[in-house]
Protein backbone atom coordinates (compact mmCIF):
# COMPACT_ATOMS: atom_id res chain seq x y z
CA UNK A 1 0.00 0.00 0.00
CA UNK A 2 3.05 2.36 1.07
CA UNK A 3 4.11 1.78 -2.84
CA UNK A 4 0.68 2.82 -4.52
CA UNK A 5 1.21 6.28 -2.68
CA UNK A 6 4.60 6.55 -3.37
CA UNK A 7 3.85 6.10 -6.74
CA UNK A 8 0.67 7.84 -6.69
CA UNK A 9 2.58 11.20 -5.00
CA UNK A 10 5.28 10.52 -8.00
CA UNK A 11 2.50 10.38 -10.64
CA UNK A 12 1.05 13.72 -8.93
CA UNK A 13 4.36 15.41 -8.54
CA UNK A 14 4.80 14.68 -12.54
CA UNK A 15 1.95 16.08 -13.77
CA UNK A 16 1.82 19.39 -11.61
CA UNK A 17 5.37 19.87 -13.01
CA UNK A 18 3.95 18.86 -16.87
CA UNK A 19 1.42 21.20 -16.29
CA UNK A 20 3.29 24.38 -14.73
CA UNK A 21 6.02 23.81 -17.50
CA UNK A 22 3.44 23.14 -20.58
CA UNK A 23 0.55 25.57 -19.10
CA UNK A 24 2.49 29.27 -20.26
CA UNK A 25 3.59 27.92 -23.53
CA UNK A 26 -0.03 26.62 -24.74
CA UNK A 27 -1.20 30.07 -23.12
CA UNK A 28 1.21 31.66 -25.24
CA UNK A 29 0.38 29.70 -28.36
CA UNK A 30 -3.18 30.31 -27.92
CA UNK A 31 -2.59 33.93 -27.75
CA UNK A 32 -0.95 34.39 -30.84
CA UNK A 33 -3.31 32.49 -32.57
CA UNK A 34 -5.31 34.86 -31.65
CA UNK A 35 -3.71 37.83 -32.86
CA UNK A 36 -4.46 39.77 -36.24
CA UNK A 37 -1.43 39.30 -38.46
CA UNK A 38 0.74 42.33 -39.26
CA UNK A 39 0.18 44.58 -41.94
CA UNK A 40 2.42 44.42 -44.88
CA UNK A 41 4.93 47.76 -44.77
CA UNK A 42 6.77 46.45 -47.83
CA UNK A 43 5.94 49.61 -50.59
CA UNK A 44 3.27 48.74 -52.90
CA UNK A 45 3.80 50.40 -56.66
CA UNK A 46 0.45 50.77 -57.16
CA UNK A 47 1.00 54.58 -58.01
CA UNK A 48 2.30 54.78 -61.41
CA UNK A 49 5.46 57.87 -60.69
CA UNK A 50 6.42 55.27 -57.85
CA UNK A 51 6.80 52.30 -60.86
CA UNK A 52 8.48 54.91 -63.40
CA UNK A 53 10.77 55.91 -60.53
CA UNK A 54 11.72 51.72 -59.31
CA UNK A 55 11.92 51.09 -63.07
CA UNK A 56 14.43 54.23 -63.83
CA UNK A 57 16.56 53.39 -60.41
CA UNK A 58 17.03 49.46 -61.58
CA UNK A 59 18.11 51.40 -64.91
CA UNK A 60 20.62 53.39 -63.33
CA UNK A 61 21.89 50.43 -61.18
CA UNK A 62 21.93 48.30 -64.43
CA UNK A 63 24.23 51.36 -66.27
CA UNK A 64 26.04 51.59 -63.73
CA UNK A 65 27.01 47.39 -63.42
CA UNK A 66 28.14 47.75 -67.01
CA UNK A 67 30.15 50.51 -66.36
CA UNK A 68 31.95 49.10 -63.50
CA UNK A 69 32.62 46.12 -65.87
CA UNK A 70 33.78 47.90 -68.70
CA UNK A 71 36.54 49.58 -66.12
CA UNK A 72 37.16 46.25 -64.57
CA UNK A 73 38.20 44.73 -68.42
CA UNK A 74 40.04 48.10 -68.94
CA UNK A 75 42.43 48.23 -65.98
CA UNK A 76 43.18 44.43 -65.91
CA UNK A 77 44.16 44.65 -69.59
CA UNK A 78 46.28 47.09 -68.46
CA UNK A 79 47.64 44.87 -65.65
CA UNK A 80 48.40 42.14 -68.04
CA UNK A 81 50.28 44.62 -69.48
CA UNK A 82 52.34 46.69 -66.41
CA UNK A 83 52.83 42.35 -65.72
CA UNK A 84 54.60 42.05 -68.62
CA UNK A 85 56.72 44.92 -68.70
CA UNK A 86 57.43 44.10 -64.91
CA UNK A 87 58.91 40.75 -66.07
CA UNK A 88 61.01 41.71 -68.81
CA UNK A 89 62.45 44.80 -66.42
CA UNK A 90 63.50 42.01 -63.87
CA UNK A 91 64.49 39.28 -66.80
CA UNK A 92 67.30 41.96 -67.97
CA UNK A 93 68.42 42.81 -64.60
CA UNK A 94 71.02 40.63 -62.19
CA UNK A 95 71.02 40.08 -58.35
CA UNK A 96 73.00 43.41 -58.21
CA UNK A 97 70.90 46.10 -59.98
CA UNK A 98 67.03 46.33 -59.78
CA UNK A 99 65.92 49.57 -61.43
CA UNK A 100 63.84 51.88 -60.20
CA UNK A 101 61.47 51.95 -62.63
CA UNK A 102 60.95 48.15 -61.78
CA UNK A 103 59.89 49.20 -58.51
CA UNK A 104 57.75 52.20 -59.51
CA UNK A 105 56.04 49.62 -62.36
CA UNK A 106 55.35 46.87 -59.40
CA UNK A 107 54.13 50.09 -57.47
CA UNK A 108 51.34 50.90 -60.39
CA UNK A 109 50.66 47.11 -60.53
CA UNK A 110 49.76 46.53 -56.46
CA UNK A 111 47.41 50.08 -56.94
CA UNK A 112 45.96 48.90 -60.06
CA UNK A 113 45.50 45.72 -58.76
CA UNK A 114 43.35 47.19 -55.34
CA UNK A 115 41.50 48.91 -57.98
CA UNK A 116 40.34 46.08 -59.39
CA UNK A 117 39.65 44.15 -56.35
CA UNK A 118 37.49 46.94 -55.14
CA UNK A 119 35.67 47.25 -58.48
CA UNK A 120 34.67 43.66 -58.27
CA UNK A 121 33.31 44.09 -54.83
CA UNK A 122 30.93 46.26 -56.30
CA UNK A 123 29.17 49.68 -55.11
Amino acid sequence: MKHHFHVLNWLLGVGLAAALLLGPASLCHAQAQNRPPLPDTRPQPNNPEDVWAEQQQKKMEKAANLERQREIRKDSEKLLELATELKQAVDKSNENTLSLDVVKKADQIEKLAKSVKDKMKGP
